[in-house]
C-alpha cells in the first residue's frame, strides 16, 4: 500500500508506495482507508512540537472513514464490509497496539489509529460503525474535529442557557465547539480568530461578534461587549500560549469558566494571573471533548440529520495523498479549517 510517511521531523513527509502491511494480531483490524482529515497534531509531529520522537519513521493521521477488510482475533465490534469511522479517543472494544509495517530494510510504526495512508491497521476501540445515511467526507470528522469541539460543550462545559461565549481558534475544532455553543442559545456568541475568511463564516454559523485578535487586543474588546464584565464561558482551540492566556482573561471574576482544547509546542508554558483563581475564574484543559465515541457519534449523526449542526462548512478544501505537504502548509498558514485527503474513491 501507498503512505505519507514521516522520517524525520521538521522535514516533508515522505510518499512511500510498495509498503507491506503485517499480519493481524488480536484486537486489531485493517480496513482500507477512503479519507483522511488532517488537523494541527500532524503538524505539530512533523515540526517535532512534541518533543523527541522515539517512533521515526512512522504513520500518521488520526480521523478518517474506510471499509474494514480483515478482523483480528477477538474482534466482535466490526465485520468485513462494515463502513467506520476512525479516531485517536478510545471507545469500547479491545485495546491493541498499531502494525508494524515493513518497506525494503527498515520498519515503519505506527499508533493504534493511523489515517494517511490507503490500508491501515486499527485498534477495534478506534472504530465505531458510520451510521447509515452520513455523508462519507463529513465522516472524517467524527474522528476527531466533531468529539473534541462539540464534545468541549456538551460533554466538558454543559453551558446553561442565555449565558455569554467566547470561542478562541475556528480550525475544525473551535468551530465545531461554536455550532454546539449556538445550540444553548447564548446571548453573545463571541468568534475570535486573526482570519477574517473564518470570522465572517463564524457570522453565518451563529456568532453574534467577530473579533480579528490581529486588529484588536481580543480581552479588551470582549470586555468591551460584555459591558465590562467578561464572558461566563470561553472555548480555546487556538493552538497557541497566547490564546489560552486570552481565553482565560476573557472571562469573568466569580464563575468564568475557560475550557481549552489546544496543546502548543511541548517546551512552552502558559502563564497566568494567580489572583484572578481567588476572584473565582477556572481553567481546564479537555482531552478530546470527554467524548465517548460509541454513544456520542450517533448523538452527533442525529444532530445533524434533524438539521441542528451546519457542517459543510467546515471542509475546507480536499486534496489528494500525494498533495499532504501541501494540506500541510495550508494548514500552518491557516488558509483552511479543515483539509479532506482523498485516499481512495
Amino acid at each position: 500500500m501507498k503512505a505519507a510517511v514521516l522520517f524525520k521531523t521538521g522535514e516533508p513527509l515522505q510518499i512511500i508506495d510498495g509498503i507491506k502491511m503485517p499480519a493481524l494480531t488480536k484486537g486489531q483490524v485493517q480496513v482500507n482507508i477512503i479519507y483522511s482529515g488532517l488537523c494541527h497534531s500532524q503538524l505539530m509531529e512533523v515540526q517535532g512540537g512534541r518533543g523527541e520522537d522515539k517512533y521515526l519513521p512512522h504513520l500518521l493521521g488520526h480521523e478518517g472513514v474506510g471499509i474494514v477488510e480483515h478482523i483480528g482475533e477477538g474482534v466482535t465490534k466490526v465485520r468485513p464490509g462494515d463502513k467506520v469511522v476512525i479516531g485517536w479517543i478510545q471507545g469500547e472494544g479491545l485495546n491493541a497496539p498499531g502494525g508494524k509495517y515493513s518497506h525494503q530494510d527498515y520498519v515503519i510504526n505506527s499508533g493504534s489509529a493511523t489515517t494517511l495512508c490507503e490500508k491501515t491497521i486499527v485498534a477495534e476501540n478506534r472504530l465505531v460503525i458510520l451510521p447509515a445515511g452520513f455523508p462519507d467526507k463529513l465522516a472524517v470528522l467524527l474522528g476527531c474535529a466533531l468529539p473534541t469541539g462539540l464534545g468541549l460543550v456538551f460533554n466538558e462545559l454543559k453551558p446553561e442557557k442565555e449565558k455569554t461565549i467566547a470561542v478562541f481558534g475556528l480550525g475544525g475544532i473551535g468551530m465545531s465547539a461554536l455550532l454546539a455553543a449556538k445550540l444553548s442559545s447564548p446571548t453573545k456568541l463571541i468568534a475570535v480568530d486573526v482570519s477574517d475568511d473564518k470570522l465572517t463564516l463564524a457570522k453565518e454559523l451563529g456568532a453574534t461578534h467577530t473579533i480579528n485578535a490581529d486588529d484588536i487586543d481580543p480581552v479588551t474588546a470582549i470586555y468591551e461587549i460584555t459591558q465590562g464584565t467578561g464572558v461566563d464561558y470561553s472555548l480555546e482551540a487556538g493552538g497557541t500560549v497566547q490564546t489560552i492566556e486570552q481565553a482565560f482573561a476573557s472571562v469573568k471574576d466569580g464563575g468564568g469558566q475557560c475550557v481549552f482544547a489546544s496543546h502548543p509546542r511541548d517546551e512552552l508554558k502558559i502563564s497566568l494571573e494567580p489572583h484572578a483563581f481567588h476572584r473565582g475564574k477556572s481553567i481546564r484543559g479537555s482531552w478530546g471533548g470527554g467524548s465517548k465515541p460509541d454513544s456520542d457519534i450517533p448523538k452527533f449523526v442525529k444532530l445533524y440529520q434533524e438539521g441542528k449542526l451546519s457542517l459543510e462548512p467546515l471542509l475546507s478544501k480536499s486534496y489528494k495523498l500525494d498533495e499532504i505537504n501541501s494540506a500541510l502548509q495550508d494548514l500552518e498558514e491557516k488558509r483552511i479549517l479543515r483539509a479532506i485527503i482523498e485516499v481512495s474513491e
